[in-house]
């Protein structure tokens, strides 16, 4: 059977050619020919033979263009239906045929997954497809049609008919086709696209979102209990590395320090010590241990007691048969240590005057400040220091002879205060702990038992900052008790010690609780005999300075142990300018730098700055 061509505006390919519809039109429209009339009324001929034609003409003209309307937008719809719902389809299911669905996802998760997507996308999807099928359809074939049956009528019967029955035919047709099209296709379309589009979707969707969800929770469950794992187990190892090389570290440490306590010349033998909190002594003494002497330290919180001890025995085991009892940090065990003064080089000449080798600020001579400092005996009677402030108190050991050299010369650093001789903080008050006392064979020492007293009473007295003018040693208990007072504020400072570029470094000035001061000259090149290493953390004046000499008098004198009396000043002056600022991190960030850029082993951070704020 022949057919009409597609048009090129609107895919609808009519079922009757143009012509014919515009010849049954014009059957059907056409005017009917005038009768001849009789003379008495009436007509004459085949009136209802003609009729019939005409009922019979339009009703077949009226059946054929719905016929072909009906068929032709029926197809035209189904056509776009399947295609876009094949497309969209084809789409999914080649999406969705890539990802597989895990089974490790509990049953209970992907069911209540189902019914939540079901009910959403459901609702959601009626909805949008209702409303918009219905705009789209509706828009789309009433103007596919409407354009298509105007152009093509008007194209061909234009040409044929009247202007009369073009107009009466279009606005017929465009009616009666609007109305018949837009009740059936909406109806029809709405209802299978809703449900063929809902269908598709609703489980294109669930397998989406479960496949998605499963995924995603499978995912995060593996992550999750890897990560647990791996942090467990990275842990787990970590503190098994970590406990056994703190016991190997304990080891070697134990290892060396018992070579190095061999030696007879660093430690008071036949005797070892231990320092805890009281209640630690309860339970020891509960395990039958005896202490010969036993000391408080109020101001520390903590006992000391000494034990005598036959010549063979080992350190070693005794402190931890100790931990064994009350268990580890709870206690300290040592050797009773030997430390000494160093040994300050003399200078010829009268020296440099300390406020000349840095001038101090002027509010310094008129702060309180409270400075404490570790030494020998002081000559309270030393014009420069007769009128000082100055409270002195001895821990040598009762009946030794006590040297008061280096104690006279640093007070007089700080605190001189003479017509002739004036120190950095004339104002200041001192506290000056006697520790050293005269050896026949080993000059000027002082022990560990001693340094921890003194340290003990300078805290109750409640000093800002602690000069320490000596060197030796580690010792456990001394660092124990440095930390509890660095732990309370207080500022402590050592010298770096005068063994030379190559020396180990020296205690107290090593530990990390006190800041390790060196010495410089009017040039600011580090002292020749100075230590250098890791643990320096400033420099300051301490080549060839002036200072008072026990009897009367001065001299000149260099060493690490001059310096440290500039850095206790400025730091007692930051605490009492201050006091809620970290004082050692001012003295750091106000230094001036020296040496290689930065922090370096020769010059720590760099030369003190006395006016840093």
């Amino acid at each position: 059977m022949d057919r009409c061509p597609e048009f090129s505006f609107f895919p609808v390919r009519a079922p009757a050619c143009a012509s014919a519809l515009a010849l049954a039109f014009l059957l059907l429209l056409a005017p009917a020919p005038v009768q001849a009339q009789l003379p008495v009324g009436g007509y004459l001929g085949a009136e209802p033979v003609e009729e019939d034609i005409e009922e019979q003409v339009e009703e077949q003209v009226e059946e054929a263009v719905e016929e072909a309307v009906e068929d032709e937008v029926a197809t035209v719809v189904e056509d776009q239906v399947e295609q876009v719902t094949e497309q969209n389809i084809q789409e999914n299911i080649e999406e969705e045929i890539e990802e597989t669905i895990e089974q490790s996802v509990d049953d209970t998760v992907e069911e209540n997954i189902e019914e939540s997507v079901a009910e959403a996308v459901e609702e959601s999807v009626e909805d949008e497809v209702a409303a918009t099928v219905e705009d789209s359809v509706q828009d789309s074939v009433e103007d596919s049609v409407e354009a298509s049956v105007e152009e093509e009528v008007a194209a061909n019967v234009e040409e044929t008919v009247e202007a009369s029955v073009e107009e009466s035919v279009e606005a017929s047709v465009e009616e009666t086709v609007e109305e018949t099209v837009e009740e059936t296709v909406e109806q029809s379309v709405e209802e299978s696209v809703e449900e063929s589009v809902a269908e598709v979707v609703e489980e294109s969707v669930e397998e989406s979102v479960a496949a998605n969800v499963e995924d995603e929770v499978e995912a995060g469950v593996e992550d999750a209990v890897e990560s647990a794992v791996e942090e467990d187990v990275e842990a787990r190892v970590v503190a098994a590395i970590e406990e056994r090389l703190e016991t190997e570290i304990d080891e070697i440490v134990e290892d060396l320090e018992s070579h190095l306590e061999v030696n007879e010349d660093r430690i008071l033998k036949e005797q070892w010590l231990v320092m805890a909190e009281p209640a630690v002594f309860e339970e020891l003494d509960k395990q039958g241990y005896l202490f010969d002497t036993v000391t408080e330290l109020p101001g520390l919180g903590l006992r000391l007691a000494e034990v005598a001890a036959p010549s063979s025995f080992d350190i070693t085991e005794i402190r931890q048969g100790v931990l064994d009892v009350v268990g580890k940090d709870r206690a300290e065990v040592d050797l009773n240590h030997i430390y000494t003064a160093g040994a300050p080089l003399a200078s010829p000449g009268d020296g440099m005057l300390p406020r000349a080798a840095m001038p101090p600020p002027a509010d310094l001579d008129s702060l309180s400040l409270r400075v404490g400092m570790i030494d020998s005996d002081v000559d309270l009677t030393h014009p420069a220091l007769s009128t000082s402030q100055i409270s002195t108190r001895s821990f040598a050991r009762p009946g030794a002879k006590m040297p008061a050299e280096h104690g006279t010369a640093i007070a007089s650093i700080i605190v001189g205060n003479a017509a002739d001789y004036q120190g950095l903080a004339p104002s200041a008050e001192v506290f000056a702990a006697s520790v050293f006392e005269l050896d026949g064979r080993q000059g000027e020492i002082a022990s560990t038992v001693s340094l921890i007293r003194a340290v003990d009473w300078l805290m109750s007295s409640g000093v800002d900052v602690i000069n320490i003018s000596l060197a030796g040693p580690p010792n456990r208990l001394l660092e124990t008790a440095l930390e509890r007072a660095a732990g309370d504020n207080v500022v402590i400072m050592a010298a770096a010690g005068n063994g030379g570029p190559v020396a180990r470094p020296m205690y107290p000035a090593a530990y990390g609780s006190v800041v390790a001061v060196t010495a410089v000259d009017a040039s600011r090149q580090v002292f020749r005999l100075a230590n250098r290493g890791a643990y320096l953390a400033l420099a300051a004046p301490g080549v060839d300075l002036r200072h008072a000499r026990p009897g009367g008098g001065y001299g000149a004198s260099s060493g690490t142990s001059f310096a440290v009396p500039f850095a206790v000043t400025a730091a007692a002056r930051l605490r009492q300018l201050q006091p809620a600022e970290n004082i050692v991190d001012l003295l750091y960030r106000s230094a001036l730098d020296l040496g290689p850029p930065g922090r370096d082993d020769i010059y720590g951070y760099g030369l003190l700055t006395l006016t840093s704020s």
